[in-house]
């Protein structure tokens, strides 16, 4: 048995690519469209972990999707749990759980998936302004 990948459904394409891959630093692998099932298929995966994959499924007819909480989060091991906390802030994401312990956070894609970040190795000593910084929203 081998993993393959986890599977969102996403109601907006760009702006869910430009969350995962431009903002988390993901990296699209393929992509199938389908005209017949009208839906198109995108796979990510962190750069050099192209074995654990996330799949966004677009449905081209609008759905409205609600939050599921048999669904839980996808998780991400970080280089720089600050830094990327940092970029994602400055490009309007909002930290719902900040790394005010240097070793995880919580943000929340377009589509209200949860995201778990996690600093890779020994947690990150702790700084501001996470340090001080309180949850937003749920996680």
């Amino acid at each position: 048995m081998k993993y393959l990948h986890t599977m969102v459904r996403v109601s907006d394409i760009d702006e869910s690519l430009d969350f995962y891959c431009n903002q988390l630093g993901l990296t699209e692998l393929r992509r199938h469209d389908s005209e017949q099932g009208r839906f198109t298929l995108v796979f990510l995966a962190a750069p050099g972990d192209e074995d654990a994959q996330v799949e966004l499924t677009y449905n081209w007819d609008l759905e409205e999707y609600g939050e599921g909480r048999n669904f839980g989060h996808l998780a991400y091991q970080v280089d720089d749990i600050y830094a990327l906390c940092r970029k994602l802030m400055d490009n309007g994401v909002t930290i719902s759980r900040p790394p005010r312990d240097g070793r995880m956070a919580f943000v929340r894609s377009p589509d209200n998936i949860s995201v778990e970040l996690l600093q890779k190795g020994d947690a990150l000593p702790p700084q501001e302004p996470w340090l001080s910084m309180e949850n937003s929203g749920s996680w």
